[in-house]
């Protein structure tokens, strides 16, 4: 291994050590109380070696959206390419991959529609927003495509497939953030699955031909 390929290892070493500081920092104290060095404390580095990764505290809280939204990429992009699937099957199964997405990581889930709707992404580097917006354009144009071969198929409403995938996004979105509200009030009660499993339902019903 040469030292150019030691230091790039390390360097990637050192940003996912500051990006799993930040995590627990953002969980335990939210974005705004959070400091950059309450996450150079708990991450053992000074303030200093943080801004040499990350320019604010904002492109710290956008690239912990990177690691779901490759996730989410895969996970739609598995749903599109199960050729045996019926359309109403391959529906199913994208409201699948959606949970298994929000269990994946529920606070980076959440962080990451709540970034949607910020002031945040207007403080991100050029090359940080770019990877954000591509990931996110090409797993809506995954998800756009399942739609396209429902309806190519006669299966389907013949709707503008491009905002089908919106208002399956904003459904996701919008429930998941609704009750995660609702457990700040009683961490008790958790009513995700089955809420999104009606919504599902509700929306599939009206796409379906009758």
């Amino acid at each position: 291994m040469g030292i150019q390929e030691r230091k790039e290892r390390e360097r990637e070493r050192r940003k996912q050590q500051i990006i799993v500081a930040a995590k627990r920092v953002f969980s335990e104290k939210g974005f705004t109380k959070a400091t950059m060095e309450d996450i150079a404390k708990e991450a053992e580095l000074s303030p200093g070696t943080l801004y040499l990764y990350f320019k604010n505290k904002e492109e710290l809280y956008a690239s912990l959206t990177l690691r779901i939204l490759q996730y989410l990429y895969i996970r739609v992009e598995h749903v599109s390419n199960e050729k045996d699937l019926e359309p109403e099957q391959k529906l199913n199964s994208l409201a699948d991959a959606m949970f298994d997405v929000y269990e994946f990581d529920p606070l980076i889930v959440i962080n990451m529609f709540q970034l949607q709707s910020s002031e945040t992404l207007k403080h991100l580097s050029d090359e940080l927003l770019a990877e954000i917006t591509e990931l996110s354009r090409k797993a809506l144009a995954v998800i756009r495509s399942i739609f396209e071969d429902g309806i190519q198929k006669g299966v389907f409403q013949a709707y503008n497939p491009v905002v089908l995938a919106d208002i399956f996004w904003s459904l996701f979105s919008g429930v998941v953030l609704w009750e995660e509200s609702k457990r700040i009030v009683n961490k008790d009660k958790d009513f995700l699955k089955p809420t999104l499993e009606i919504a599902f339902e509700i929306f599939n019903g009206g796409l379906r031909k009758s």
